[in-house]
């Protein structure tokens, strides 16, 4: 189902990246912070507050970040126009809504896709990115001394990952693939206000681009989504098989050496982790190296109660970090 933006013709990329960039920096001055939650969560907090009464934005957050209608006070006459010519909010009621929210991630400012994400090429950020990027980043001093110079997220959604690693690693060539073009035209948009050089292209998996990469990262979905939204559904029997499908694709393409880093959700049914199950015969076959551990063993538990996931006894936060032989192995 498309939102009323989409529908109307607003989508990620006919937004104007010069407004979003001016939006970014007011953001800024009005010392913006907001983590984004998971959609159950940004429901029942709206629901809280419709129930007090409180139906309009008071403030950046609410607008930007909870989402709410506000008025033209809130930004002025000014910066509404302009925004509104962007494309970056629409008329609403007597007021205007956000087309985008922001989320905080650092000092970093994320433009991502309005709440509720219910159309199809919604554009997520959310708790898993937070542990995502913060995985990386841990992971990241264990490449110093060969820091990696061609690196690439697949399934790169708002670009969170790749612009944190191309400030990381200046030297590197980072690219950014998805099948979706919103997210790649936010994570452009993204990667300019970020001030960090982003290459994004289509693509599905690895087969839009060609070589090898000494750094691969991937956050993907790892739900059942009957409705099938890219940024959700991660298919095979339980949500694993885009997971173990990426898995797949890296070891064709990591070069000597190189690093796979996956965050990803694993159900478990009977205490089997049915991701792990599959992917270790393959890792094992490749003679990798790899480190595998829980980083959360209990989150959407809510989704427990939807279909496929009748013999699903918890769905856990992954990190695999996988590293291919080197050349003189």
């Amino acid at each position: 189902m498309l939102d009323e933006f989409a529908a109307s013709g607003i989508t990620a990329s006919t937004i104007d990246g010069a407004a979003l960039e001016r939006l970014a920096a007011l953001l800024r001055v009005s010392n913006y912070r907001f983590h984004t939650v998971t959609p159950a969560t940004h429901r029942r907090v709206l629901a809280r507050e419709q129930a007090r009464g409180q139906r309009q934005a008071s403030d950046m957050a609410d607008a930007f970040g909870w989402n709410l209608p506000f008025q033209t006070s809130l930004l002025g006459a000014a910066h509404c126009a302009e925004l509104a010519a962007a494309g970056v909010i629409a008329p609403h009621g007597d007021g205007w809504k956000a087309t985008l929210r922001a989320a905080s991630l650092g000092d970093l400012i994320v433009f991502h896709s309005a709440y509720p994400t219910e159309q199809e090429d919604a554009v997520f950020f959310g708790p898993d990115t937070y542990r995502f990027v913060g995985a990386i980043e841990r992971a990241l001093p264990a490449m110093a001394l060969a820091p990696p110079r061609r690196v690439i997220e697949i399934g790169c959604g708002a670009g969170a990952a790749a612009i944190v690693l191309a400030a990381a690693l200046p030297a590197a060539q980072v690219s950014a693939v998805d099948i979706n073009q919103r997210a790649l035209a936010l994570t452009a948009h993204n990667a300019r206000i970020a001030c960090v050089a982003v290459r994004t292209l289509w693509s599905d998996l690895l087969d839009g681009v060609d070589g090898q990469f000494d750094l691969i990262v991937a956050n993907p979905p790892y739900m059942l989504d009957s409705a099938g939204r890219a940024y959700r559904h991660g298919g095979g029997g339980h949500g694993e098989g885009l997971a173990l499908a990426i898995v797949r694709a890296a070891l064709a393409r990591l070069a000597p050496g190189g690093t796979l880093l996956l965050y990803t959700g694993a159900a478990f049914v009977r205490q089997h982790d049915q991701f792990y199950d599959a992917a270790a015969p393959l890792l094992r076959a490749a003679g990798c190296r790899w480190h595998y551990e829980e980083l959360d063993p209990d989150v959407f538990g809510e989704e427990l109660e939807q279909p496929g996931y009748a013999d699903v006894e918890r769905i856990a936060a992954v990190w695999l970090r996988v590293t291919v032989p080197a050349a003189d192995a």
